[in-house]
């Protein structure tokens, strides 16, 4: 792995710590969520500073570099986060549409009920 990908993935990692505290002191993460990013700067530092991890797992998975299988470790790490906070976003649509169709069905009650009593 080459030293220049070695320092993008530190100075990476030292962004994204430094986005994460910044929202973290906002209030503007929930714990999961910094943990996630928290581990991943980890991961990241930990490549960058034992290079020989990424080569053994690049060896033993059939990359032809290591940087090859860092790329794609990363890629799928995203993709598998994005995949779970699609099924959340989804999860809560559902929950405000039926939130929203009981507020919906109150008014109409009480609006029924007001010119029924007129």
């Amino acid at each position: 792995m080459s030293i220049t990908l070695r320092i993008v993935l530190i100075i990476g990692a030292i962004l994204v710590l430094l986005f994460v505290i910044r929202k973290i002191r906002k209030s503007k993460f929930e714990a999961s969520d910094a943990l996630f990013w928290l581990a991943f700067s980890a991961i990241l530092v930990l490549i960058a500073i034992v290079p020989a991890v990424s080569y053994a797992v690049s060896d033993l998975l059939g990359f032809d570099s290591p940087s090859n299988f860092v790329f794609f470790a990363i890629i799928a790490i995203l993709l598998y986060r994005m995949f779970s906070l699609t099924t959340k976003v989804s999860l809560l649509r559902r929950k405000v549409d039926t939130l929203a169709q009981e507020i919906a069905l109150d008014r109409h009650e009480r609006d029924s009920e007001k010119n029924n009593a007129a």
